[in-house]
């Protein structure tokens, strides 16, 4: 007689920051390593708010530019989070008998919606900086950077402690890269010359070999080539960091 033996489950990535890496069999990586680059970004936007000085116009521009590439890139995550991740995993919740899924989903969603609103003010601070000089838009801007600061760091801590445990009790493997390939859809090479270094800024080693590495290595390609002017943007904008 033949014994199949279980598939090994996948070791889970735990990167500064994370607040859990729940066990299963779906591989969380890439959510954790994004989850990681929001948290690192808003660190920075926050020092940046209280430090840059209100006369560098330099950098006040690119701080701008750089938050609308930062809130894109979580407008994006959240949007298919909201379309494609939250329908499946309620899906799925409601056939394997799952009876907390509705609240924890729910909560989910009234977090994006509560987000939404501070980043838009958080926008609206780095243009009026970068327009003008203005040492009481400074201080607001600080405030409310760390306020998002503090809101986001607050949903994603909530996401990986109780909606990746559940999508790891509920989805299989297939059905999580079904999702997973839905965050690719409509990227083109504009967006992926900001996203690609964006990723893999100061990622730990561990971890960026295990997303560049296989089928993913087209991820090192492009960071060979997009890296560099990435990082000269880069420096601007956190040039007082």
């Amino acid at each position: 007689m033949t014994v199949t033996q279980p598939a090994a489950q996948p070791v889970q990535v735990r990167l500064p920051g994370q607040a859990a890496a729940p066990d299963g069999p779906l591989d969380l990586t890439m959510m954790f390593v994004v989850h990681r680059a929001f948290r690192r970004d808003l660190e920075n936007f926050a020092a940046a708010a209280a430090c840059t000085p209100v006369d560098d116009r330099a950098a006040w521009a690119a701080l701008d530019e750089r938050w609308q590439l930062f809130a894109d890139a979580l407008h994006h995550h959240h949007s298919v989070e909201d379309d494609r991740l939250w329908p499946a995993l309620d899906s799925a919740a409601r056939a394997a008998g799952e009876d907390e899924a509705p609240e924890v989903l729910a909560a989910m969603a009234a977090e994006h919606s509560t987000i939404d609103p501070l980043l838009e003010a958080v926008g609206e601070g780095f243009r009026r900086l970068a327009a003008v000089p203005d040492d009481d838009a400074r201080a607001a801007l600080a405030v409310r950077t760390a306020a998002a600061r503090a809101q986001l760091g607050h949903h994603l801590a909530h996401e990986e402690t109780e909606a990746l445990a559940l999508a790891q009790r509920v989805l299989a493997p297939a059905e999580w890269n079904a999702v997973m390939a839905a965050f690719n859809e409509g990227l083109g090479l504009r967006d992926l010359a900001f996203l690609v270094p964006w990723v893999l800024y100061e990622l730990p080693q561990p971890a960026a070999r295990r997303i560049t590495r296989g089928k993913d290595r087209v991820l090192a390609v492009l960071h060979v080539v997009f890296r560099r002017p990435w990082m000269r943007r880069e420096r601007i904008a956190f040039g007082h960091v």
